[in-house]
């Protein structure tokens, strides 16, 4: 009578068992890495815990607190319009650079590993970068706008409060616009050329041909890549809190540095955790945008979804 075969043996031969053994490490470290500190930080939110004090249930009054807080809401606000007008501008200009990019250009390779430069180079080091380039004395830009008369005194670019929200956003704009560019440009190399070149042939113009065939067959694409993108201007901390740690009178907090400088600084994590928290919202509405933009894909190739 033949033996029966171990556990191990039925899991080694079955699909299903297999897949699980692949998939366990992963939600391993998703579960180390990502859910408890998830968790951690939705604790420590209804707490008042501080640096080197446990904390005790105080149930909603740091959410109570941040309703009454004026600098939270402007966070919120500086988040919104910093990942509005930062996401707009590097979708625009990324859209622009890949069609570009997806011409018959000379040295088209090279031009593509250089675009990629601003998102390969290190947060810190673009940061620092642009904390010379905007410096209120020495700034490049203001010593080219004074030799050609433009200006008479050197541009505050971070001592302003307006001046210092749109330096940060084109920063972010910079470092981002590689990220947008190639992506779109993988997603512009997967459209038929013949489509094109049919619709060339009954008289269609640059503008119809990207309007009714370029951009409907990019949608979905332009869904999982704009998610993407207001997913890491959203939570952008390494910009923000090297050039201007939030300031001038916290005109570029966002909700990211400021739950770093409530909790790590200031020594409140239970309030710290509770702006970090708030966050979540958003991010869930970032995901959902791409959800919707994947169904459209299903619409276009004849799915029921």
């Amino acid at each position: 009578m033949p033996s029966k075969p171990s556990f191990f043996e039925r899991l080694s031969q079955s699909r299903n068992g297999l897949g699980f053994l692949f998939m366990l490490p992963a939600a391993v470290f998703l579960l180390c890495f990502l859910t408890y500190p998830l968790g951690l930080g939705v604790w420590l939110g209804f707490t008042d815990t501080r640096i080197g004090r446990p904390g005790i249930f105080i149930g909603l009054e740091n959410y109570q607190y941040l309703m009454e807080d004026k600098v939270f809401w402007l966070s919120v606000f500086n988040t919104i319009v910093y990942t509005a007008v930062a996401s707009i501008l590097k979708f625009a200009l990324g859209l622009w650079l890949a069609i570009i990019l997806n011409e018959h250009l000379p040295f088209k390779t090279f031009f593509r590993a250089v675009i990629l430069l601003p998102w390969v180079v290190p947060t810190v080091l673009s940061a620092l970068a642009f904390w010379w380039i905007f410096d209120s004395q020495f700034s490049i830009i203001s010593w080219v706008l004074m030799q050609a008369g433009i200006i008479d005194t050197p541009i505050n670019f971070l001592g302003d409060a307006t001046n210092a929200r749109l330096s940060v956003i084109a920063a972010n704009v910079w470092r981002g616009i590689p990220f947008v560019a190639i992506s779109l440009l993988a997603g512009l190399q997967t459209i038929p050329t013949s489509l094109h070149e049919a619709a060339a042939l009954d008289g269609a113009t640059s503008w119809q041909r990207f309007r009714r065939i370029t951009l409907p067959l990019l949608t979905p694409i332009i869904a999982v890549v704009m998610t993407f993108s207001v997913l890491f201007t959203f939570t952008d901390f390494q910009l923000i809190y090297v050039l201007t740690k939030g300031g001038p009178v916290n005109a570029t907090h966002l909700m990211a540095t400021l739950s770093f400088q409530r909790g790590i600084p200031g020594g409140a994590l239970g309030e710290g955790a509770a702006i970090a928290v708030a966050m979540v919202p958003f991010l869930l509405a970032a995901i959902l945008f791409s959800f919707f933009g994947l169904q459209r894909r299903k619409w276009q190739q004849g799915g029921s979804d």
